[in-house]
This record gives structure tokens, sequence and C-alpha cells, in this order.
């Protein structure tokens, strides 16, 4: 069964840019699921945040195996619900992949717990991402580096917590670096980091980069059943304790009665 993307995207640079829109005329979320459909093994949708809900109802998250987020001028308009019920489906074991400027989105920031900021300049200059991790799944199939000859600068230090793996670091061609393409675990999910994908250049054109992304989907992807339930905390009865118990001592709470949270 091919695994199941969605794109999501704020849509608002392609709608309100005269050069964004000529550049992605289908949409920033619709270049991207033309790349991954074109692969092997993923079937890609995408949803924006003009839609009821954002397009991310319990409903199309549950059949969602993972999300790509791209955001920038609108990341205060996405309801705080929406990035609650995405959290909890990563929790649960939705992958997650954050491109570009998502670095300050709710949902990245929430998963991260830290401020999520760098530094930045916009020129177009040439961006080289180091192949870090060589055997790396996201990285199959590229070389040593590869180079986007115009990008949006992002440099360091990336106020983000210890990535599990650092799979790509960037170089620019006015000196900075940065870590480019980060993976972290948050609950089941599994979740990337990839940094190139500025509006104005044709970045989600370049066949490396579509090979990052669609290798990164499918590293993101986890086939296990969906754990229900993340964010619950039952009050255990005596009775239904695996071993003989006996109350010892007072207690707070009555048998059944949530706990404070």
């Amino acid at each position: 069964m091919a695994i199941r993307a969605v794109i999501w995207n704020e849509n608002v640079h392609e709608t309100h840019n005269e050069v964004v829109g000529k550049l992605y005329p289908e949409g920033i979320h619709g270049a991207i699921a033309a790349a991954l459909n074109a692969g092997k093994g993923i079937s890609a949708s995408t949803a924006t945040l003009q839609e009821p809900e954002h397009g991310l109802t319990a409903a199309r998250l549950a059949e969602t195996d993972v999300l790509l987020w791209w955001g920038h001028a609108a990341h205060g308009d996405v309801d705080d619900a929406v990035v609650e019920r995405v959290a909890e489906a990563v929790w649960g074991g939705m992958g997650l992949i954050l491109l570009h400027s998502a670095h300050f989105s709710k949902i990245f920031k929430r998963l991260m717990g830290t401020p999520c900021n760098l530094i930045w300049r916009e020129a177009g200059e040439r961006e080289r991402l180091w192949v870090t991790a060589r055997n790396h799944p996201i990285a199959a199939g590229l070389g040593d580096f590869f180079e986007l000859e115009n990008e949006e600068m992002y440099g360091e230090p990336f106020g983000v917590p210890e990535p599990l793996e650092t799979v790509f670091i960037s170089w620019f061609q006015g000196g900075e670096v940065f870590r480019s393409g980060l993976t972290y675990r948050r609950g089941a999910g599994n979740v990337f980091y990839f940094r190139p994908g500025h509006e104005t250049y044709p970045t989600y054109f370049d066949e490396n980069v579509k090979r990052v992304l669609r290798n990164a989907v499918k590293w993101a992807h986890n086939p296990a059943v969906r754990v229900q339930d993340v964010t619950d905390a039952p009050n255990v009865p005596i009775e239904e304790a695996l071993e003989p118990l006996e109350q010892r001592g007072l207690k707070l709470h009555a048998d059944g009665e949530e706990g404070f949270r």
C-alpha cells in the first residue's frame, strides 16, 4: 500500500505575490505533491490554510501517514486546536516533515519546546548542502553534497534541541553554515526538518531536493498501528493492579477520579 502523504501549505505567497505565483502556479504544495507522486510508493495530496479546519480534520489526519508542512507569512493564523490535533497525531505515530520557514510554525515550536530561532539573509546566494550522515535513508542516492544556485541564507545558532541525527549541513556563499537536515522522535512519530525552500526560488523543482523529500517521506512513515488516546492519563484502581495490592497511607483522589492536569 502506498504511503499516504499530505502536503500542507499556507498558500499565501502564491496568491499575494506575482513572482511566487508565476514560479509556483500550482502552489508550493502542488509542486511538492507532483514531486512525491512521481516516485514509487507514495500517494500525495494537499491541504491549505484557507480550507475549513485548514484541511486537517481529525478524519484527514487519521488517514495521513506523513504530513509535510510549509509555512511562512501566516504562522499566527493557524488555529491552536489544529496544532494540538497535529501534535497528537505525531505522538501517535504520524510522520511530520517541516520545510524551510516552518521552523517558526506553531507545530514545530510545540514539538521542539524551544524558540527555533536563527539568523537569515535574503540575497539569492549559493547554498551547498553537505551530507553528514552518508548512510542515512534520507540521503540515499545523493553524492557527498549538492548545490542550489539561489537560496535564502539561514545561519547558526539554530534554537532547536539537539537532534537524533544531523543529515545535512549547509554552507552559504556569504560564509554562514546551518544544520539543514535534522531528525527527531516525538512520541511514536518521526520528525524531519529540511531547510531549503524559499518561495522566490525554484527549489522544489530541483532533482536533489525532490529526491530528499521522497526519501524523507519513506523514512518518516511509521507502518505500525497509530497509537490512540495518546494524552490519556487514567487513574488505575487498586483492584486492577497486576499484583495483589492493598491501600497504604492516605490519598488525594477517589478511585476513578481524574487527576489534575
